[in-house]
């Protein structure tokens, strides 16, 4: 009996030091073969090993043309699991350590993304929302030849409409409530920030009914003008068409033109007036 129990404790004792010399070995890799044992990880999909791995590659070999790959791998991984935060900050880590490393656009675009992907639904609060804005746009002026800058702006549209939504919509809630005040502040908000969303008229004439139901007829006439100058070819123009009759039978003052509606130039006068 221990004959056997020493003859087990030689064979763990062996299981042990080949397992040291193991470590051993893996820890004494040359860092390109640190690299693509890392990479290999990733691309198994088994991204905790491959933050581990790469996480050794840019503590130790940080002056290796491996190390910019490497930290940027990270965000992937981080990317990949789901966790934006920690992706957003390997991919700004990316920017401020290797400012050089044509990882860098990528990193740029990645960062964005990772803020994007953490916007919620606009009813909520839209700190998340309004930084992805900020590094999309970071990334159109900086890239604007990169193939991924018309994604970046048509992301910058998506997001900036779901800031007018909210902002809007908070809007009517003040205007249910009776303080308008407070609604037109907001539809003013929606009027200058994001003129180039679908909230934009809604609220121009929003706000142009709430002045006429207030006897605010001046202003009221203001608003129209300008959304007419604005939105002449808008859906909305009915009711903007609506409100004008409204008021000029409310009010002796001056009430502004509708302008004609425009037809949109087709693509062969759009050819000739080019000549």
């Amino acid at each position: 009996m221990v004959r056997t129990l020493s003859i087990a404790a030689v064979a763990l004792l062996l299981v042990g030091l080949v397992g040291c010399g193991s470590s051993n070995e893996i820890a004494n890799l040359p860092v390109e073969e640190r690299y693509s044992r890392a990479k290999a990880l990733f691309d198994e999909e088994s991204y905790l090993d491959a933050i581990n791995e790469f996480t050794v590659v840019t503590l130790q070999y940080q002056g290796s043309q491996f190390a910019a790959d490497a930290q940027f791998y990270l965000g992937e991984c981080r990317y990949n699991r789901h966790e934006f935060l920690l992706a957003g900050f390997e991919y700004g880590v990316v920017k401020r350590s290797y400012p050089a490393s044509p990882r860098v656009p990528e990193a740029q675009y990645k960062l964005a993304m990772s803020y994007y992907m953490l916007s919620p639904k606009s009813s909520l609060d839209q700190q998340y929302t309004r930084k992805a804005v900020d590094e999309f746009q970071t990334f159109v002026e900086y890239y604007p030849k990169n193939p991924l800058a018309d994604d970046a702006s048509a992301k910058i549209r998506e997001l900036n409409t779901k800031l007018a939504k909210k902002l809007y919509d908070a809007g009517l809630q003040y205007e249910q409530l009776g303080r308008y005040k407070a609604a037109i502040q907001y539809f003013d908000n929606v009027i200058e920030k994001y003129h180039d969303t679908e909230f934009a008229p809604l609220a121009f004439l929003d706000k142009t009914e709430i002045l006429i139901d207030r006897k605010r007829y001046s202003d009221a006439g203001l608003e129209l003008a300008r959304f007419y100058k604005r939105f002449a070819n808008s859906v909305l123009r009915a009711r903007a068409d609506a409100l004008r009759d409204r008021l000029a039978a409310e009010w002796n003052g001056a009430v502004p033109q509708a302008p004609p509606i425009v037809a949109p130039l087709t693509s062969s006068e759009t050819r000739t007036g080019d000549r």
